[in-house]
């Protein structure tokens, strides 16, 4: 396969790991400082939203690396390799701990803010869905490639 054949994708990985980067280094502090100035009795909740964003933003860098890395298995002709089927393995794992992430953010915003908060469930559950949606097509790719891999290993064995 051609080195470039992924090179778009490539760049749409990278574009979007800077742009939920600078997200992470500039939006998401003006909004926690802003929010905390607008209301100053919620303004211990400032560090916490912090603290919560970034660690949920591992999961969700991690996943994009492994993204990378498969789509470099690709580039170089080992797409149907064990290191694939462990970067969707990591995919689907990621996902699945974003969507958990989310879940408990959602059911923390439900039991303990009194304003309204419909906004942020109806936000909560459209990335609860993408990011298992997400999950559950990494897991599917993964069971393919495996059985892929399996065929592939009988066969090479048929003489």
């Amino acid at each position: 396969m051609k080195r470039g054949s992924t090179f778009f994708l490539k760049g749409v990985v990278v574009f979007l790991g800077l742009g939920a980067l600078a997200v992470c280094i500039f939006l998401l502090p003006w909004i926690a400082s802003g929010d905390a100035e607008a209301h100053p009795e919620d303004s211990y909740l400032q560090y916490p939203f912090l603290a919560c964003s970034y660690l949920l933003s591992i999961p969700f860098f991690a996943a994009l690396v492994q993204t990378l890395q498969l789509l470099s298995c690709i580039d170089r002709g080992y797409a149907f390799s064990e290191s694939s089927i462990r970067a969707l393995r990591t995919i689907k794992r990621c996902g699945i701990t974003i969507s958990i992430f989310i879940t408990l953010g959602v059911l923390f915003v439900i039991l303990f803010i009194d304003d309204e908060v419909t906004h942020i469930i109806t936000l909560g559950v459209l990335f609860i869905f993408a990011s298992s949606v997400i999950a559950s097509f990494a897991a599917l790719l993964q069971k393919v490639l495996r059985d892929v891999i399996r065929i592939k290993i009988e066969n090479d064995l048929t003489v």
